[in-house]
């Protein structure tokens, strides 16, 4: 899967912080639920279509210690989940 060049979520995605640790992602048009933790949180945050996959890397180097070396396979993973289950727009 390709993934866009600048992902960003879908405006009608609901994210519920339920405590610092976890949030939830409520898509209200088909129900699905999924929960991020912290780490999945800071990525989502900047799925906004502004901030390419490389980008997004920089700024979790940036913002924790010990990210690891595969942090980019990580996130381009994470983002192409977040795209098919409907959280993230495909680019179409």
């Amino acid at each position: 899967m390709t993934i866009p060049t600048k992902p960003a979520s879908k405006a009608h995605i609901r994210l519920r912080e339920e405590s610092d640790d976890w949030v939830i992602l409520f898509d209200p048009d088909t129900a699905h639920a999924r929960v991020l933790n912290p780490v999945g949180v800071f990525v989502w945050k900047l799925l906004d279509g502004n901030h390419g996959t490389q980008e997004i890397v920089d700024k979790l180097r940036a913002h924790y210690d010990k990210v690891p070396e595969e942090a980019e396979q990580q996130v381009t993973e994470f983002i192409e989940v977040l795209i098919k289950t409907g959280f993230v727009s495909d680019g179409n």
